[in-house]
């Protein structure tokens, strides 16, 4: 079929099945001439039309029934389409929403980008090209749909969030459900707990794994917030503690220039004589600014500070020499296997004899495997981590000693290296 526009220009509608809808568009514009000449376009085309001249109405029509297209334009009294685009995000993370603006700046276009909307059209439109952009919307939302089942299906929804507003629903519901993890770091030789390490994890489907959470905090740039919410939750598990033994906190190179971190009524602050920080050693320290006066404002309220995911990250030796650390922590990369790699046994001889050396601790982590732990003993790693004593929990898993023969083989040159 085809529709006029009210000019001399007609335009080509794609085929529909007359009688049947081609999918649901929610219209918003305050100017309800223009909301009008859209709506008799749309349904020519044989859509289903919702109107709203409020960003505020648009968003309860939203709640009560889903919609396939959502087309608003920007400048609205009271709320913004862009602050129309943030509130469907907080309850669809995938409708496309075409935002159109009679007046562009390059602001409210990279906003729309930042926040995901499908598109940014200057009026006047092209009318043929508006009706192409919603058909492609409506099949990019039924595409959406297929793929974040998908994803949910093989537990990857978080990496699928492209856009910060997608990610600002999810990522607040995270921060609310946050809880913390608790695994054991024992002396293999002593058989006996030497501390346990905490590990943030999240009820929010989208964002269950760290990894995605602290993507998001960080797309975001509320990575301090994050760290704040973990310190808390920890400082709490803290005051309810029987056992008294040390407790390793991951910190990001980022918390260290946060000021609540060194506040004296910060939650965590009056246990810090038992806290252990880890910084992780992927992410650059140089972005820190006063890094070793801040060292010593920890290490002065009680601290001691654990170099992690060492042989992981960015410079290995350079980040040994600016923290100065009391604990170093061998990333699973250098762990995994050890016990059928010549070379990575010779990488960490040279670790441990360092820290002997310099009378740093030393803890493997990642450990599952007999052969591993008996490797690393025999090389002198004897503080130790991973699943073969016990996994993450709840406050507070006892670790499991298996005193199952040991491995005392040296691979020859022929066994594989990793």
């Amino acid at each position: 079929m085809s529709v006029s526009d009210g000019s001399q220009q007609t335009i080509s509608v794609p085929g529909r099945n007359p009688g049947a809808a081609r999918g649901t568009v929610l219209l918003v514009d305050d100017d309800q001439a223009v909301a009008r000449a859209y709506e008799r376009l749309l349904k020519k085309a044989g859509y289903a039309v919702e109107v709203s001249h409020d960003a505020q109405q648009a968003v309860a029509l939203f709640g009560q029934r889903p919609f396939d297209v959502v087309v608003s334009d920007v400048r609205m009294p009271g709320m913004s389409g862009l602050d129309l685009l943030r509130a469907i995000r907080q309850v669809d993370l995938d409708v496309p929403v075409i935002i159109m603006t009679g007046s562009p700046d390059v602001q409210s276009a990279s906003e729309a980008i930042e926040f995901g909307a499908f598109r940014y059209l200057v009026k006047p439109i092209n009318l043929g090209q508006f009706l192409v952009f919603v058909a492609r919307a409506q099949r990019l939302h039924v595409m959406a749909r297929v793929r974040r089942e998908a994803m949910a299906e093989y537990g990857s929804e978080g990496r699928y969030l492209s856009d910060k507003a997608g990610l600002e629903a999810p990522f607040a519901s995270a921060l609310g459900k946050l809880w913390m993890a608790y695994q054991p770091i024992v002396s293999w030789s002593q058989r006996s707990l030497f501390a346990y390490e905490a590990l943030v994890r999240t009820d929010e489907p989208l964002l269950r794994s760290p990894a995605a959470l602290f993507d998001a905090a960080e797309r975001l740039d509320r990575l301090t917030e994050l760290g704040q919410a973990i310190r808390r939750h920890v400082a709490d598990t803290l005051s309810r503690d029987p056992l008294g033994c040390p407790i390793f906190v991951n910190v990001h190179p980022s918390d260290l220039q946060d000021e609540s971190l060194f506040a004296p009524e910060s939650p965590l602050s009056r246990f810090a004589p038992r806290v252990v920080l880890e910084i992780t050693e992927r992410a650059s320290l140089d972005q820190v600014a006063d890094l070793m006066p801040r060292l010593v404002r920890l290490r002065s309220m009680g601290y001691r500070i654990a170099l992690d995911d060492l042989g992981a990250g960015y410079a290995g030796l350079a980040s040994f020499a600016q923290l100065e650390p009391e604990i170093v922590k061998v990333d699973m990369s250098i762990v995994r296997g050890i016990d059928v790699s010549l070379t990575k046994q010779k990488l960490l001889g040279s670790i441990v004899s360092v820290c002997r050396d310099l009378e740093i601790s030393l803890v493997a982590e990642g450990i599952e495997t007999v052969g591993e732990r008996d490797t690393l003993g025999r090389l002198g790693a004897d503080l130790c981590q991973g699943y073969l004593f016990a996994r993450p929990g709840k406050p507070f898993p006892a670790p499991i000693f298996d005193d199952s023969p040991i491995q005392t083989a040296i691979p020859t040159s022929a066994t594989p290296a990793a």
